[in-house]
């Protein structure tokens, strides 16, 4: 098989304008369903999906799946997008001791965008020291790092509070997706109301 055929799971986008992007912020080992589920449907809806790694380049997935090309973390510029994404799976473990990846998602949280993130994605909210006095679903086992975190852990497949909106695993995605959309057509990125759905 030539190498231009190996990557089937990134999209040619060149030549096309895009007027909104998300970024997803990942690493090696994360759940496959939970990268590219999101990643597809963001690109279905209209939007340019950017993928930002610690070092760039390739990463692979849980599974073995991946990308070939992605944005160094250090070379990210959060006004360019509108949404921040962390899938789960293992990388938010790696995601969690990175200064960069913690510095990146703080900027966001500053800029008040909407940040997404399921599953174990949580992880690096709590590290990142953005979600106190929020409510946060996330995979259980993380729980004891979302209450450490300030956060207030919330059982059920999706969670909006204010600029977050998180989930707590794959079966979760569909109403995932669907809030965050409804997010960014609404523009909304202040307040503090929480829903849970």
């Amino acid at each position: 098989m030539p190498d231009s055929a190996k990557d089937l799971y990134r999209p040619d986008n060149r030549g096309e304008e895009f007027a909104h992007a998300i970024l997803i912020l990942t690493a090696d080992k994360t759940e496959d369903l939970e990268f590219f589920y999101p990643y597809y449907r963001f690109i279905e809806a209209g939007y340019r999906v950017d993928v930002a790694t610690p070092d760039g380049g390739e990463f692979k997935a849980k599974q073995g799946l991946g990308l070939k090309q992605t944005k160094k973390l250090i070379e990210v510029i959060p006004e360019d997008y509108d949404l921040l994404y962390i899938p789960g799976g293992k990388a938010p473990a790696d995601l969690k001791k990175n200064i960069d990846a913690l510095t990146l998602v703080r900027r966001f949280a500053i800029a008040e965008k909407p940040i997404a993130a399921i599953c174990h994605g949580p992880q690096v909210l709590a590290a990142a020291k953005i979600i106190d006095g929020r409510n946060i679903a996330a995979w259980p086992e993380v729980k004891d790092e979302v209450v450490e975190g300030g956060a207030t852990y919330v059982d059920r497949e999706t969670v909006v509070d204010g600029q977050f909106i998180t989930a707590r695993w794959p079966g979760d995605l569909p109403s995932h997706l669907k809030h965050i959309l409804e997010k960014l057509r609404h523009g909304e990125k202040r307040g503090h109301t929480s829903v849970a759905a």
